[in-house]
């Protein structure tokens, strides 16, 4: 996941490198300031009372957001956090008004949220391509002494500074834009199964922890298209930050239903589902009240007695029937996006958003 870019080797030769996943940034951003009004008597021959001719100064930049698609990864960050506006030019004699200072735009995926640096104090959430939101405005310019011109005072003598632009630090939050969450424990065949369903390529091994970092695919059921996120795999304690934590969570908060996989041969079926519930509900946001499907993965791979016993105790566990499947051999794969679909409602999109318009598309 992410953008890759060419990276010129030792040799000369040019190959290209993956862009890591970043979802937190810390960015300090300063406005312009604004020019200062100008100070200017006309003066040409043969022309009497002149008079009083300084323009204003130009208005200091602004610092805006811009929810850009195809992005969904806050990496460009990693490398600068400061960005400054222009400032105003001064204003000129002959009434030259100054010009205003370039805004600055940081581009961002949908999804990002934005918080003050207190980190809690939230001041946008930008959910779709195109929404713009000014974080800091650019100080005004100040006026020129044409401006105070009166019947009473016709030839001022002075003209005002400038504003100051606007500075401070603010968080940038990626919590990607998926239709479903895909979670469980670690090694519960959540990669695999995304790789089945969609064209994503994420990282699969037989250890715990290969997804380090959420993958995103676009799955197809009935010509309709779907976004499912598959976040890196929870164990006992991980609120309190064991194993990768719970910070990922963030990225499942808008999804819109759960797909909870249990891996068929863990000693406990039924007890692996409650360790993640617990996880859930301690993370909070309203992740535990979210709409859940459970499957029970790798059933190729478990005996007939194994799997009964290991379908009731998840059926105790969850108070629902499971789903059985094999992301190797694709049994009842199709059944489980069909769930999935019918949870997500008639209305379920049937094109992907435009912040994935670059992910992977299945054939």
């Amino acid at each position: 996941m992410g953008h890759s870019r060419l990276v010129i080797t030792r040799g000369g030769s040019l190959r290209p490198r993956l862009m890591k996943f970043l979802d937190t940034a810390r960015v300090y951003i300063k406005s312009g300031d604004g020019g200062a009004g100008c100070l200017s008597f006309r003066r040409e021959k043969f022309i009497e009372f002149g008079g009083p001719d300084g323009g204003d100064g130009g208005r200091g930049g602004d610092v805006v957001a811009e929810c850009i698609a195809g992005l969904n990864t806050l990496v460009d960050y990693r490398y600068r956090q400061h960005f400054k506006a222009g400032n105003g030019r001064h204003g000129m004699g002959k009434n030259r008004a100054g010009a205003k200072g370039a805004d600055a735009v940081l581009g961002v995926p949908a999804g990002t949220q934005i918080f003050a640096e207190d980190g809690e104090t939230l001041l946008a959430d930008l959910t779709a391509a195109g929404q713009r939101v000014c974080l800091a405005r650019g100080g005004n310019g100040g006026f020129g002494n044409a401006r105070f011109k009166s019947s009473t005072n016709r030839a001022p003598r002075h003209a005002n500074p400038g504003e100051k632009g606007e500075e401070q630090i603010i968080w940038l939050r990626l919590k990607l834009i998926a239709d479903v969450g895909i979670a469980g424990l670690p090694n519960a065949g959540k990669s695999t199964f995304l790789s089945a369903v969609t064209a994503a390529k994420p990282k699969i091994a037989d250890y715990p922890f290969s997804t380090i970092h959420p993958q995103l695919g676009v799955a197809a059921c009935y010509g309709r298209e779907f976004v499912l996120a598959d976040i890196p795999g929870l164990i006992e304690g991980a609120h309190q930050g064991h194993g990768l934590g719970d910070r990922f969570l963030g990225h499942i908060e808008r999804c819109r239903v759960l797909l909870h996989l249990v891996d068929a041969g863990v000693p406990d079926a039924g007890e692996a589902y409650k360790t993640v519930r617990r996880e859930l509900k301690a993370y909070g946001h309203g992740l535990a009240e979210k709409p859940e499907i459970v499957a029970l993965t790798k059933i190729d791979a478990a005996g007939q007695d194994t799997l009964a016993q290991q379908i009731l105790r998840l059926k105790r566990a969850a108070k629902k029937t499971p789903l059985c499947v094999s992301s190797i051999t694709g049994e009842n794969m199709q059944e489980a996006l069909c769930a999935l679909l019918s949870d997500l409602g008639a209305d379920a999109s049937s094109k992907a958003p435009q912040s994935e318009a670059t992910l992977e598309r299945h054939p």
